[in-house]
């Protein structure tokens, strides 16, 4: 039976009861319930899903923990799924068996290809569709924002309009046109603005290349500056944060959730953002600090903060939140449509079983 090594993560943990059939039901049943609400027949998309990766399925799934259980386990492995843990000469070393390493995503920096070309082991990546949604929403949530869509959503007649605070004052027609009747300030377009990307992994570069399609001009930060070739093809300039957040008309903060990250934007951030700039988080609100969020929004500096996932899910029935117009909060929907993540699963281990089954017959 094939030996699986996957990164253990609160998704990928997931792909257990799909291939393993030791996983216990209670198992299985979660992850049917996760995905119910989408795809009401799991088990008819599982039976079909397997039957198109003889392999991979039956498989015993181990999960590595960090990378020092990730070395132990790679003693039996024929294959293993990867998000952020490293693999190169050293787990080559320890995984004699290994035929395909899987990257849970397109970027392989955390994989040294060449050396395991040397060895005759095959790469393979995975475009998530999953990132794809998690920008489009950034997107949604910039546009949103900059347009006010959300809170002028049905304020289209006078009484509703004058309890938001605007007053409709006719426009002299016989000399101007009558567009914003209720003549509501503020209203942004993305056309020429800049945006500030605060982690630059693969969601990241995802909403860089939809920015580019609205004419934005692109900054970013990340520990790492990338190659002159990689920004030119990428579009975008690399800025120390600070810096980013003093240019920037649009916000968006896209990092994995670490004791380095963790209230990354504080208030010395929000204390040099570009007055009037707006904020999406299609991450964790672990990476901003609660208390300089609000703040910056009370002051006036950040004119409004959009976001998947509150501090709190569900929030409490007397969070503040719920007083602020200019906040836009998601019950985390970001990832859209489970068949997204679907799809990604099935690509992903059907590259796998392709490279075990030629393995096999070599």
């Amino acid at each position: 039976m094939t030996h699986l090594v996957l990164e253990q993560d609160a998704f990928m943990r997931m792909f257990v009861p799909m291939l393993d059939p030791s996983a216990p039901q209670a198992f299985h049943d979660a992850v049917a319930d996760f995905f119910s609400h989408d795809e009401p027949d799991f088990d008819g998309w599982l039976a079909a899903m397997r039957n198109r990766i003889p392999g991979l399925f039956p498989a015993r799934v181990s999960l590595a923990q960090d990378q020092e259980h990730f070395h132990a386990l790679l003693e039996t492995a024929d294959a293993c799924l990867i998000e952020s843990l490293t693999f190169g000469p050293t787990e080559l070393a320890c995984a004699p068996r290994i035929a395909v390493v899987q990257k849970y995503g397109a970027l392989t920096r955390n994989i040294d290809a060449a050396a395991c070309a040397a060895r005759g082991v095959r790469v393979t990546v995975q475009r998530r569709r999953i990132n794809v949604a998690l920008a489009e929403l950034a997107m949604a949530l910039l546009l949103g924002m900059g347009k006010h869509v959300i809170e002028l959503n049905h304020v289209i007649d006078e009484p509703r309009l004058n309890a938001a605070g605007h007053t409709i004052r006719p426009y002299d027609k016989r000399y101007t046109g009558g567009s914003n009747f209720a003549r509501i300030p503020g209203l942004r377009t993305l056309f020429g603005k800049t945006l500030g990307v605060i982690g630059f992994g693969e969601v990241g570069r995802e909403i860089a290349k939809r920015a580019q399609a609205f004419e934005m001009r692109v900054v970013y930060t990340q520990r790492t500056r990338l190659s002159p070739v990689e920004e030119g093809a990428l579009g975008a300039t690399w800025l120390p944060l600070h810096e980013l957040m003093a240019q920037s008309d649009y916000l968006t903060v896209n990092l994995p959730v670490t004791p380095q990250t963790t209230g990354i934007l504080g208030a010395a951030e929000f204390a040099v953002v570009k007055p009037g700039a707006f904020l999406a988080n299609v991450s964790r609100p672990e990476l901003i600090d609660r208390d300089a969020l609000f703040a910056a929004l009370d002051s006036g500096r950040l004119a409004g903060y959009g976001t998947d996932v509150w501090f709190e899910r569900p929030a409490r029935s007397d969070d503040p939140v719920f007083t602020y117009k200019n906040i836009v909060a998601l019950p985390h929907t970001a990832i859209a449509d489970r068949h997204n993540a679907m799809l990604d699963i099935e690509e992903m281990f059907m590259k796998m079983s392709d490279a075990l089954v030629a393995r096999q017959g070599a």
